[in-house]
């Protein structure tokens, strides 16, 4: 098992009726912004519980967070924040407002060009506005960890950065805020947060049982309640069930002691800001290509997922391998998530625009072991076809 260093100092209220809490985060008095996605809020029930917990405090609004956040659009925000000298911004909605905010926050209290929070990973924020979360669907963890993905739609270029500084002070998870949900969204999520668990699991052996058996038992959560929650969307107990694990799945826990690999999420992220495909998608179509190319380096990994989570244990080891990159590819498919590149309407002259923007952002050695390249990537796409 590797050294780790573990910090996360989050606090969650779970469960019914948690929104109330707000009153308990925030200060009477406090100047309040506000943000959100599309309105959805407004129709479930979410928005009209937030403004009566914030009765006594001055409250700002700004609304159009899209998913996978534009740069274009966050800016705005940071200078409505600015202007009204807001004490805390508050993000309502899913990982995108939350992702969104957190540039928001480090924004505000920053002076020099903003694409530099992004361009320096995050390293130039030494100051941002405490933040706080009320989690309405369940995918990215952001509502718990210290990452934010931005992308600038101008240049098609969607990067990362990270920061304590932004991490949520605190978060408020409801299941009940989910029931109203698109379908889509819901099964998005479920197949985000499985891939996020792998990106920390399919990597290779280092005897850290903790954290695998704790990754083994988040997949067997999603891929036994990620159907039902399509079937059943008004099923507290399973929406409490992905809520949770949806969480715990990115918020620093599962990354102890391991190696992890995060290359389907760069290559992922390339396809998103170059086709404009849903972030969920990408890693469905990336994930099975890039295991069966990288087989014999993730055989150990693949082998013990094959064996403790999917119960395959008869066959050649390269049968119980195989099969197991199918039943994941069947269940991204339930989920709505099919894993081919012509599924979206793409085809081989996609891939050189994906090479040339990885090249750009400095993406020539990913993976667990930094032996991915961007022709590497190449040859994983053309398996995705």
């Amino acid at each position: 098992m590797n050294n780790f260093t573990y910090f996360n100092p989050t606090k969650v209220h779970f469960g019914k009726g948690q929104i109330a809490t707000l009153k308990q985060e925030i200060a009477p008095n406090s100047r309040v912004l506000i943000t959100y996605g599309g309105g959805s809020i407004k129709k479930n029930g979410v928005y009209d519980q937030v403004i009566d917990a914030l009765k006594d405090c001055t409250v700002f609004e700004f609304s159009g967070i899209e998913p996978n956040p534009h740069y274009e659009t966050l800016i705005k925000a940071v200078e409505l924040a600015k202007k009204e000298k807001v004490d805390l911004i508050l993000a309502v909605g899913g990982g995108s407002v939350i992702d969104g905010s957190k540039f928001i926050a480090a924004g505000a209290c920053y002076d020099g060009d903003y694409w530099d929070i992004i361009t320096t990973g995050g390293n130039c924020v030494k100051k941002a506005l405490p933040l706080g979360c009320v989690l309405t669907l369940p995918a990215t963890g952001s509502e718990m960890n210290r990452n934010s993905v931005v992308t600038r739609a101008a240049t098609q270029d969607k990067l990362s950065f990270g920061s304590d500084l932004v991490r949520p002070t605190f978060s408020i998870l409801d299941p009940e805020t989910t029931y109203s949900l698109p379908a889509r969204q819901i099964a998005n999520g479920a197949v985000d947060s499985f891939v996020h668990i792998m990106e920390q699991y399919m990597t290779y052996p280092v005897n850290a049982k903790v954290s695998d058996r704790f990754a083994e038992s988040l997949l067997l959560n999603i891929l036994e309640d990620g159907p039902v929650a399509l079937e059943k969307p008004n099923d507290y107990e399973v929406r409490a069930n992905l809520m949770w694990t949806a969480t715990m799945a990115l918020n620093g826990t599962l990354r102890n002691g391991v190696p992890t690999d995060w290359s389907t999420h760069a290559i992922g992220h390339e396809l998103t800001a170059l086709f404009s495909l849903d972030h969920a998608q990408t890693l469905a179509i990336v994930m099975p290509s890039l295991w069966r190319y990288k087989k014999e380096q993730k055989k150990g990994k693949l082998l013990q997922y094959a064996n403790r989570v999917l119960n395959i244990t008869s066959g050649s080891e390269d049968e119980q391998i195989e099969l197991a990159i199918q039943k994941t590819e069947e269940f991204f498919a339930l989920m709505g998530n099919p894993t081919t590149l012509s599924a979206y309407g793409l085809d081989e002259s996609a891939i050189p625009a994906v090479k040339q923007k990885l090249t750009e952002h400095g993406m020539l050695a990913i993976g667990e072991h930094g032996d991915i390249t961007p022709d590497d990537v190449v040859e994983i796409l053309k398996l995705a076809l």
